[in-house]
């Protein structure tokens, strides 16, 4: 399947902004499971000052605002060809050990509410993928996806508390337990193209899982599934913070709006 991206970012500020530095990972690779045809990313307002590849492989650019500026905005557009490997992504690589991915991070601290739902999960599975799917079942069961509910900073047992989130909490739970139960883990970020509509208002975050005889496997609680040839993953990392589409600081007090245009569709 050849999927075509179109991502606009958009920052506008009340007040001038003398310094601002983003770190933008919004540019897929060509791994298990996708080809990238085609990838361009533009920026308005700024200026790209460095390319790299970081801990987790992935690709990263840092931008500035220009001096003085209320607006920046960021556009990446591209198309990717996909396949269903059912959630298989395979070997381990990048720079990072399988030993840095059982980490527990703030985000990804288990507490009273993440190890209920251990217990009552139980331990009558037969083999790894079986456990792993009643795992991701679980979660949907018990924290259920309410859009807006959550805020990048909540914190896996806030959501479990709350019994509502997004898929970045149903990721960071997912994590969380698999790494209790001593499975390496880590975050994802990407898109997804949606069965009923185009445009959407964010990209899409799931789950990745090493098992021993497999290799990285997927799992997307939010929607019940391993990732088939509708998702294309972009970055990685423990948690959200390391995996974040744009993240950075700015110097100043200046107000801040942010707006997302996001299309994901067949080619």
């Amino acid at each position: 399947m050849r999927l075509k991206i179109s991502h606009l970012t958009k920052y506008t500020y009340d007040a001038p902004v003398h310094y601002a530095l983003q770190q933008v990972r919004l540019t897929p690779k060509t791994r298990a499971g996708q080809s990238v045809i085609n990838w361009e990313t533009t920026i308005e307002g700024g200026q790209k000052e460095l390319e790299f590849n970081d801990q987790n492989n992935n690709h990263v650019f840092l931008v500035s605002i220009e001096h003085g500026s209320t607006e920046i905005s960021i556009h990446c557009e591209g198309e990717v060809e996909t396949s269903n490997n059912d959630g298989v992504i395979g070997k381990h690589g990048g720079y990072a050990p399988l030993w840095f991915f059982m980490r527990v991070t703030p985000l990804t601290t288990p507490g009273k509410h993440l190890r209920r739902l251990l217990k009552d999960l139980g331990e009558d599975f037969v083999s790894d993928i079986p456990r792993l799917h009643a795992l991701s079942q679980k979660i949907a069961e018990e924290v259920s996806y309410q859009s807006g509910a959550t805020h990048s900073e909540t914190l896996i047992e806030e959501a479990l508390e709350a019994r509502q989130g997004v898929c970045q909490d149903h990721a960071h739970i997912f994590i969380a337990a698999a790494r209790h139960m001593d499975y390496p883990a880590r975050y994802v970020s990407g898109y997804l193209m949606m069965d009923d509509r185009i445009d959407q208002d964010a990209s899409h975050a799931w789950a990745e899982v090493y098992i021993d005889s497999i290799g990285w496997v997927g799992f997307d609680v939010s929607n019940g599934i391993s990732p088939d040839e509708r998702y294309i993953r972009v970055a990685t990392g423990l948690d959200y913070k390391d995996a974040a589409p744009i993240s950075g600081m700015r110097i100043g007090d200046s107000g801040e709006t942010m707006s997302v245009s996001l299309q994901v569709q067949q080619q």
